[in-house]
């Protein structure tokens, strides 16, 4: 089954150690949570020899364990989780990877864009039925966010300031009060919520303005700002672990050199270091230079690598993708880009050679082809 999915959720991808988990698991259990509090955190930070398990859990999520362990005590609680940061910073996973942990589907998601509606959220009507048979329990559909609660489940709802002011204020009602009124039903018509159920919700820091959250909503979420991964070592981690599964899932086997992993490192912690210093936005990559962005650039290069080069990353065609997946403006981050291969490439390229010299190649010829 999980050959069959583009994607499987993370319940499906790690369904075997869940279940191990959760047979070994002896701690106490809120509601009708699948896994204790400390084996969801296990489950998500990794195992250490201190755990005393016989088998070796991996890392799914890098980031502080106080992040981790204050959303874990916040679902516990009644209380919603907002999970705030810059694009890329591992919100969503880290949604995703609760949700699989307590109740085992992480599936019940809703989107949040301009067009989200208060139907998304709540119910809508299948209209065949209505018209053969009038409203119904039986032909209503329910929300991702209902069916999280009647089933007492984590429902998502990704990027919660995109959506309208009254998408949020219908969200309040569910938070304070635990169930949805069904008006157009005279018997039957109030959907509560089952204990467990709670929502998980997302927000980018750099959407600030477009809906912000009325302060009756912030009040019914605990904030848990995500911050961006700064540390090389963590970073470095990420990358590896999200290539490592990139490989797996496509089925390619291909190195990737430490020696170019540093090289894509040692590129966005300059790129970004230049973003700080910059006195304009206009001097400023219009990418957000995340993590993610990072494995965005690293996965484009082996995939090229892979269908088009000799099945061996080379420094090139990671300085090619890098370009490629960074100059989103013309000319703005082309102007940008290119001051950064003669002012630090180039000179790091005479000094210190190696791959260098090939990522300052491959990105001058991208720059050249885009100009």
């Amino acid at each position: 089954m999980n050959n069959e999915m583009l994607r499987a959720p993370a319940e499906v991808k790690y369904a075997e150690e869940l279940d191990w988990l959760e047979s070994v698991d002896d701690g106490p259990k809120p509601f009708s949570w699948r896994l204790s509090p400390k084996m969801v955190r296990l489950f998500i930070l990794g195992s250490e020899r201190s755990d005393g398990l016989d088998r070796e859990i991996p890392q799914k999520w890098f980031g502080d364990r106080s992040f981790v362990e204050r959303s874990i005590v916040t679902l516990a609680s009644d209380r919603g989780l907002l999970l705030i940061g810059d694009p890329g910073t591992g919100k969503s996973w880290l949604a995703e990877l609760l949700s699989a942990a307590i109740c085992r589907n992480s599936t019940l998601v809703v989107q949040g864009t301009a067009g989200t509606t208060e139907d998304h959220i709540k119910y809508s009507w299948n209209v065949s039925m209505v018209i053969a048979k009038g409203q119904s329990r039986e032909s209503m559909i329910p929300s991702p966010i209902m069916t999280a609660m009647e089933r007492g489940m984590i429902g998502r709802f990704e990027e919660l300031t995109r959506s309208t002011s009254d998408v949020q204020d219908a969200l309040i009602s569910i938070l304070s009060e635990k169930y949805v009124s069904i008006p157009e039903l005279d018997t039957d018509n109030t959907v509560f919520a089952r204990p467990g159920f709670s929502i998980i919700a997302t927000a980018n820091s750099r959407d600030r303005g477009v809906n912000d959250l009325s302060s009756a909503l912030k009040r019914r979420f605990n904030f848990v700002r995500i911050p961006v991964v700064t540390n090389r070592t963590s970073e470095a981690e990420i990358v590896r672990f999200r290539t490592t599964e990139l490989l797996r899932r496509h089925r390619i086997e291909l190195d990737v050199p430490p020696t170019l992993l540093d090289v894509l490192l040692q590129s966005f912690a300059d790129l970004r270091a230049a973003a700080a210093s910059a006195a304009s936005e206009d001097e400023k990559l219009e990418s957000a230079l995340s993590t993610a962005e990072q494995i965005g650039v690293l996965e484009d290069a082996i995939l090229h690598s892979h269908f088009f080069g000799d099945r061996a990353l080379r420094a090139e065609t990671l300085g090619g993708a890098l370009v490629g997946s960074l100059a989103r403006r013309s000319p703005e981050d082309l102007a940008i880009l290119n001051k950064y291969w003669h002012g630090v490439v180039e000179p790091r390229s005479r000094k210190d050679g190696g791959e260098w010299t090939g990522f300052l190649e491959g990105g001058r010829q991208a720059i050249s082809t885009l100009s």
